[in-house]
């Protein structure tokens, strides 16, 4: 058995998530993706997949082994592309990014079309999720995260920060005062976004004379997602704090005011998560790069 073999129709089937479309893919034989599966997991002595009647799903080695085939899969494509002169050529291969929602909708996807036409022979698969998710478990290159980073076992290359921007419809400023202070929040209604782990509204915060000001707020709506949350606030039910690239077009135009400017929200770092090592690839390296340059050319994304 040519164990290279295996491991890519290994991580052919499970990117499809079917023998059939992965065997279209590889044209070859559905009999025969079965049959290599069946002698991977004899040699292995473990069982990889699970099928049902609706999809194929990993058992825990078959989760463990398939992130362990992308690193190898990738470290061989990577040694190959070097010694056979194509370091020096275009970037090429499949490069998986992670990217939260609403910034992926808003800052990365509106430009990417000009990433792939200047790196065409890249096969990019952007996952869109606000969910954070551990990058060896899905098996991605690299994640965009937006604040502190908390594993230690990626490396985090910083990209800018996330600047916010304490706001509230006219409608409501007209009914409810505008605060001159942020003690004075004790007397609006706020919309507060939650935390979808532990459903625990977010304080807020201020940055007062150089230093960090935390506050609690009285919650007209509470939301976990910030699209929702500016919906809230344009229909006039509270202030709320968003990021400012999110709500640029609604302050410029006056259908939100900016409030309490002197102390502005402290902004979020971010940053560029990925594996030990995985910047030797070209491809994560020239996406980093430029990635790198769509942050730097928003100014609400510098601090």
């Amino acid at each position: 058995m040519d164990r290279l073999k295996a491991m890519q129709t290994f991580v052919r089937i499970v990117e499809a998530n079917s023998y059939t479309k992965a065997a279209e893919t590889l044209d070859l034989p559905r009999a025969a993706l079965t049959a290599t599966i069946k002698k991977l997991e004899a040699f292995l002595g473990t069982q990889l997949l699970q099928r049902t009647t609706r999809r194929l799903s990993l058992t825990p080695d078959g989760a463990d082994y398939f992130r362990k085939c992308l690193e190898i899969l990738q470290a061989v494509e990577d040694a190959e592309s070097t010694y056979r002169g194509q370091g020096a050529g275009p970037p090429r291969g499949k490069l998986r990014v992670e990217l939260p929602g609403t910034f992926g909708r808003n800052v990365v996807m509106p430009h990417i079309a000009a990433f792939c036409r200047r790196y065409p022979e890249i096969d990019l698969v952007v996952s869109l999720s606000d969910r954070v998710r551990d990058l060896t478990e899905e098996g991605a290159d690299c994640a965009l995260r937006i604040g502190a980073l908390q594993d230690s076992a990626m490396i985090g290359r910083p990209l800018g920060s996330m600047r916010f921007v304490t706001c509230a419809a006219p409608s409501y400023l007209q009914q409810h005062g505008v605060p001159q202070a942020w003690t004075d929040l004790g007397e609006h209604r706020c919309v507060s976004h939650f935390s979808g782990r532990t459903g625990r509204p977010f304080d807020w915060d201020f940055m007062v004379d150089g230093r960090v000001v935390t506050t609690e707020v009285r919650s007209a709506i509470a939301v976990n997602d910030a699209e929702a949350s500016i919906s809230c606030v344009l229909q006039g039910m509270g202030l709320a704090q968003v990021a400012r690239y999110q709500v640029r077009a609604h302050l410029t135009s006056g259908t939100l005011i900016e409030v309490l400017a002197a102390t502005p929200p402290t902004p979020m770092p971010v940053s560029l998560l990925y594996p030990q090592g995985r910047m030797a690839s070209p491809r994560l390296r020239v996406f980093a790069e430029w990635l790198a340059e769509q942050v730097r050319q928003d100014a609400d994304l510098q601090s």
